[in-house]
């Protein structure tokens, strides 16, 4: 047992609402392990900066549903009480085209078309239903009041197979208020397990990728024990409890074959890069790598003693003058990979590779140059799960492999490669989305595309053994 935290749509609080129970768990010093469905990046952050624990990611179009099935079972076994936050709506996920995949494929007979069939794919009632998990459903009652009741009950009669286990009412303004609510939902005999009022002290920031992640925020512990005191009195202890304690699951174990020589990988993790997965760290230490954490805007150059290099995701157009101020670690970086070095660079490690960024001031920053474009900040997301499939042998996968991933952007390059990595699609639809990623130098894999490792642990092992390659020849 643990317990599905969902909203009826975006925007209701449901990360305010989880990262509320999880503060008061916590300082109940409840051993609590947190989930994420979807591909989001920083929500996990907030959770682990209050649980102490690493976060997952319940995502069955990077992964498989297998394996959000055996990662939910490994990771909630190892603690007392275990939640999983959703994403979207509770119903929200892939329609138009359903697909049955491994995420490291090279047999598109994989891939099956059902055109014209909605469905709710990788959405959190999917998730739900795959870990057989009660919901919370998280309503905002901000502008409604004997409303609430129809929709409370159109989400528990939609689909039988999901368990509403009750509701939280979130931004209640008043006792009268609450009052009337309450009255609507009499009928309907299902539990409010949780009351929010408007918190006008509880903000947690945002910026054009969403939430402002954990690192760049000097006052959050202060806002967690915020959020730690409202939990202690808002929600309906007596019946959560039951309902989030963990029980061990059975999983199959997956077996490894770690490398005997020692590969060193470097990690860029600070302000501008801490987009990482960590089923994808833990996959390289698995295999024998050891991680180097380093910081690209503050330390002097890059680590010593490695093999390759590694660059997630995050904000360097927010620290583009930092990163540039810093020349000796972008004229290490750019030294080290015309050298030879192996190194994955995925979106905002993509950006810093490039020759500049310009900002969304239109203010040019000079980055490490090794890829003849630059990176041009604007208004247009792109957003949204990718079908990706390999046009030549590069760094990660051999020509013809599908991958699956997701891109969350809003840079766009000035200059596309003449020999580009992925001829890439949506996922849901067989939309081109164009071709797409660096892998020139050949020992460079530069990409908008993230990848979650899950179940594509042939990418971190090809990845080591070209690491391995360095190692041997006493770079």
């Amino acid at each position: 047992m643990a317990l599905v935290i969902a909203g009826e749509r975006s925007g209701v609080g449901k990360t305010t609402v989880t990262l509320t129970l999880l503060a008061s768990l916590r300082r109940r010093d409840r051993l609590v392990q947190s989930f994420k469905v979807g591909p989001d990046y920083i929500d996990p952050m907030f959770h682990q900066h209050v649980t102490g624990r690493a976060c997952r990611n319940l995502d069955p179009v990077l992964t498989s549903e297998a394996y959000v099935q055996q990662c939910f079972a490994r990771h909630s076994q190892l603690s007392e009480y275990a939640l999983v936050e959703g994403v979207m709506g509770l119903f929200d996920g892939v329609s138009s085209l359903v697909i049955s995949h491994l995420s490291f494929a090279n047999d598109e007979g994989q891939r099956t078309n059902d055109k014209g069939q909605i469905t709710d794919f990788a959405s959190t009632a999917h998730i739900a239903r795959l870990l057989d998990l009660p919901v919370v459903l998280v309503i905002d009652c901000s502008r409604l009041s004997g409303s609430v009741a129809a929709i409370a009950h159109g989400y528990r009669s939609f689909d039988p197979r999901i368990k509403i286990a009750g509701v939280i009412l979130n931004r209640v303004g008043s006792d009268r208020h609450l009052s009337l609510l309450k009255d609507s939902l009499k009928p309907l005999q299902l539990a409010i397990l949780g009351v929010l009022r408007r918190q006008d002290n509880i903000t947690i920031p945002d910026r054009h990728l969403g939430l402002v992640p954990t690192a760049e925020l000097p006052e959050l512990n202060a806002l967690i024990d915020r959020l730690a005191d409202l939990g202690d009195t808002c929600f309906d202890w007596q019946h959560l409890l039951p309902l989030l304690k963990s029980q061990p699951l059975p999983y199959p174990p997956y077996s490894l074959h770690p490398s005997s020589s020692l590969v060193r990988i470097a990690i860029a993790r600070d302000r501008a890069f801490n987009f990482y997965y960590q089923d994808n760290l833990d996959l390289l230490q698995q295999l024998g790598a050891e991680l180097v954490f380093w910081s690209p805007l503050e330390d002097a150059g890059i680590p010593k003693d490695i093999q390759g290099m590694y660059f997630g995701g995050g904000f360097p157009e927010v620290f583009a003058q930092q990163l540039a101020k810093n020349t000796s670690v972008r004229d290490a970086v750019k030294t080290a990979i015309l050298k030879g070095m192996p190194t994955i660079a995925e979106c905002g490690g993509l950006m810093y590779l490039c020759e500049q960024i310009i900002d969304f001031e239109g203010k040019s920053w000079s980055m490490a140059g090794v890829l003849p474009t630059s990176a041009v900040m604007g208004g247009r997301l792109t957003l949204g799960y990718r079908c990706a499939v390999a046009l030549q042998d590069n760094l990660l996968v051999k020509a013809n492999t599908t991958v699956y991933g997701h891109e969350f952007h809003r840079s766009h390059l000035t200059l596309t490669p003449t020999w580009p990595l992925f001829k890439t699609s949506r996922y849901d639809c067989e939309e081109n989305m164009g071709c797409e990623g660096w892998g020139f130098p050949a020992n460079v894999h530069a990409s908008y595309v993230h990848l979650h490792w899950g179940e594509s642990r042939e990418i971190p092992q090809q990845f080591l053994k070209e690491c391995l390659k360095l190692a041997s020849l006493g770079t």
